[in-house]
């Protein structure tokens, strides 16, 4: 089982979720033309450490939450690899898009 980054991501990229990560699993790159991460299934520990530094609720504890975005991530990974690391935007950056939501801490 592995942690999920869904479609909330895709255009904000925020990354606070990446300097937490014991793994190194969270991947940045471009999906749809715009910025994105996932996690990498296979290197996902399962750790829960991502989960609270989204600010926009934009990651899942499981494939199972999200099924679709699950299968993204899972495709996009090794592709992704090869990127460079993105640097983190301020957790209190208003969302780019207006369907997202800064959520509670």
């Amino acid at each position: 089982m592995s942690y999920v980054i869904t479609q909330k991501c895709l255009g904000e990229v925020y990354a606070r979720c990446v300097s937490v990560c014991p793994a190194d699993c969270i991947l940045p790159g471009k999906y749809q033309g715009q910025a994105f991460m996932v996690i990498d299934p296979d290197e996902c520990i399962d750790c829960s450490a991502c989960l609270p530094e989204c600010p926009i609720g934009a990651i899942v504890a499981s494939e199972e939450e999200d099924p679709e975005w699950a299968e993204v991530n899972l495709d996009l990974a090794p592709q992704f690899k090869k990127n460079p690391k993105v640097k983190p935007r301020d957790a209190h950056d208003p969302p780019r898009r207006k369907d997202n939501k800064l959520v509670s801490p």
